[in-house]
């Protein structure tokens, strides 16, 4: 699942006033494979004006787009997947809603919950924090490599890491069997977003 070999989570909160899609853009035009959408503050129809300005970028650029927790939303603008979180409808009315229109991720904290989405259907899990982060902390303590390698091994699902990852720090998380990573403040918050991708990208081909 080469498209999720990197994952830009959104926060347009952290864009120095940028334009989140003029971030996004430049992303995707360095080789951005798969974008996340998640501005949590923003009400349905916020939340989908941005998401169909990015939708549009990535049809251009044969990228995957997610969308945080927001099913209706997902299914409106034409994204790929939808990301659940402890909050979100259950995976099973997930496909009670979209049937085969969305996949689905999971965000999980614990080889349980990993096991769990597994069990109740999801296309890929998300695992995290592995390493501190700010914007983390709240999901509790880092998970650390070991209990992502544990993770790893337990599903047959693709596992995204999550939480403070950096290029210096790629090779050891795809050693533990992460088979992509998930970013945010390392890509959005740079000085040039575009420049952040090519170093993930880089550091993702000599890792793997």
């Amino acid at each position: 699942m080469d498209e999720l070999k990197l994952c830009l989570v959104t926060d347009r909160t952290q864009t120095h006033g940028r334009d989140l899609t003029a971030v996004v853009g430049e992303c995707l035009a360095a080789g951005l494979p798969a974008v996340q959408v998640r501005e949590k503050d923003l009400g349905a129809g916020d939340l989908a004006f941005v998401c169909r300005r990015i939708r549009a970028l990535t049809l251009d650029r044969q990228a995957l787009l997610i969308v945080n927790d927001r099913v209706d939303v997902a299914l409106a603008v034409g994204a790929d997947a939808v990301q659940r979180t402890s909050t979100s409808l259950a995976i099973q009315d997930i496909r009670a809603v979209a049937d085969k229109r969305l996949r689905i991720g999971v965000s999980t904290h614990s080889l349980e919950e990993a096991v769990e989405a597994e069990l109740k259907g999801a296309d890929w899990v998300v695992f995290g924090p592995v390493y501190d982060t700010p914007s983390k902390r709240p999901y509790g303590p880092p998970q650390g490599l070991e209990r992502l390698a544990r993770v790893a091994e337990a599903v047959r699902l693709p596992v995204i890491a999550i939480g403070g990852i950096t290029p210096d720090r790629v090779r050891n998380v795809l050693r533990a069997g992460a088979r992509g990573i998930a970013v945010i403040s390392a890509i959005i918050a740079t000085e040039s977003p575009a420049d952040a991708t090519r170093r993930f990208l880089d550091a993702l081909d000599r890792g793997a």
